[in-house]
């Protein structure tokens, strides 16, 4: 592994069946990053997660994560790798207390649970049962569970799939806060948006294998790309040229109105416009 680097991936391959789910994938992740995995259903995401966390076996490439190998982990390195699934793991009838003090046992050195539950926003959930927690309170208790042991490296399979968009920016926040104290966090999540505002690098996975990688703003040539001006002409319907040299396009139409521009835009392709098309699905408007 590169000095710095948290995960190395080369030629992962997994089958289940004729279904081949990994098909040759690599990956560097940095240490400390927030890393992005993107992809339809079936593109290999779980999978992947899965065998970094050494869940699930591969077929066949080399992983590296945290400096050892996943398929043949001790104990000491269970502990410095946690995850939250996309299922719930509380049991409903716990308390939230309970259960992160339950869940602290399992590690040599786990991090203080009353100062758990504070950093996931649960202190005055503390006494209460998980049956009675919201939908979010909950999502918010597995990831404390996945922190109890203080991992360095933080799997995240679609944690916010069903909420709502209040509880998405609040988890959100928790996420930042992770990240801050130095916990690499692979996210993988179908929100693009999600993806957009908290991953330092994205992989987009399509067909098992990654098809681009980079900062969301500079993806697949995403900053580089054509903008396209758009107006209100003098009958008020709007006209749009896409342009390589978008402030001159816009100096030239304002000596055109001679001042105010009518329903000026510019607009790059955005995240969603780029994995569209890097998955062989482009919006046909």
């Amino acid at each position: 592994m590169a000095e710095g680097d948290a995960v190395r991936v080369r030629g992962l391959r997994k089958r289940y069946g004729d279904v081949v789910a990994l098909d040759g994938l690599d990956l560097d992740i940095r240490a400390g990053e927030v890393f992005g995995l993107l992809g339809p259903n079936g593109a290999g995401k779980s999978t992947t997660v899965e065998i970094l966390q050494g869940h699930r076996s591969r077929d066949s490439g080399e992983v590296s994560v945290l400096g050892a190998d996943p398929a043949a982990p001790d104990r000491r390195w269970k502990a410095r790798v946690g995850i939250v699934w996309q299922d719930e793991s509380a049991v409903t009838e716990m308390t939230v207390g309970e259960t992160v003090r339950h869940f602290a046992r399992y590690y040599p050195r786990p991090r203080d649970p009353a100062e758990v539950i504070a950093l996931v926003g649960l202190e005055a959930k503390a006494r209460s049962r998980v049956k009675e927690l919201s939908g979010g309170q909950r999502r918010r208790l597995d990831v404390a569970l996945g922190v109890i042991g203080g991992p360095r490296l933080l799997l995240l399979d679609e944690p916010t799939t069903g909420f709502d968009p209040v509880a998405r920016r609040q988890f959100w926040e928790l996420i930042r806060t992770l990240a801050a104290e130095g916990t690499t966090i692979i996210l993988t999540t179908h929100y693009l948006e999600e993806a957009e505002a908290l991953a330092d690098r994205l992989a987009v996975i399509a067909a098992g294998r990654v098809v681009a990688e980079g900062p969301p703003g500079s993806l697949a040539g995403r900053a580089e790309a054509r903008a396209t001006v758009h107006w209100a002409g003098p009958d008020g319907v709007e006209r749009s040229e896409e342009t390589g040299t978008p402030t001159a396009t816009v100096t030239s139409l304002a000596r055109r109105f001679d001042g105010e521009i009518p329903g000026l835009r510019v607009t790059r392709p955005t995240l969603e416009d780029v994995y569209l098309r890097l998955i062989g699905q482009e919006d046909p408007r």
